[in-house]
C-alpha cells in the first residue's frame, strides 16, 4: 500500500502535506498533455511573482 491510500481524507493536517497539491484544479482524468500545460502555467505565474 502507498503512502496516498488514505488521500480523501478530510484531516486539515493530512491536507497541509500532501505531494500533490499542486494538482488540486486538474481535472479529473485529465492526460500529461493537461497536467504538463497546468505545471507550467503555474510556475510561469511564480515567476512573474517572483519578479514583482
Amino acid at each position: 500500500m502507498n503512502d496516498h491510500a488514505d488521500a480523501d481524507t478530510t484531516d486539515p493536517d493530512h491536507a497541509k502535506t500532501r505531494d500533490d497539491d499542486h494538482l488540486t484544479d486538474v481535472e479529473p482524468g485529465a492526460g500529461c498533455t493537461e497536467i504538463w500545460e497546468h505545471l507550467s502555467e503555474r510556475r510561469n505565474a511564480a515567476d512573474v511573482e517572483d519578479e514583482e
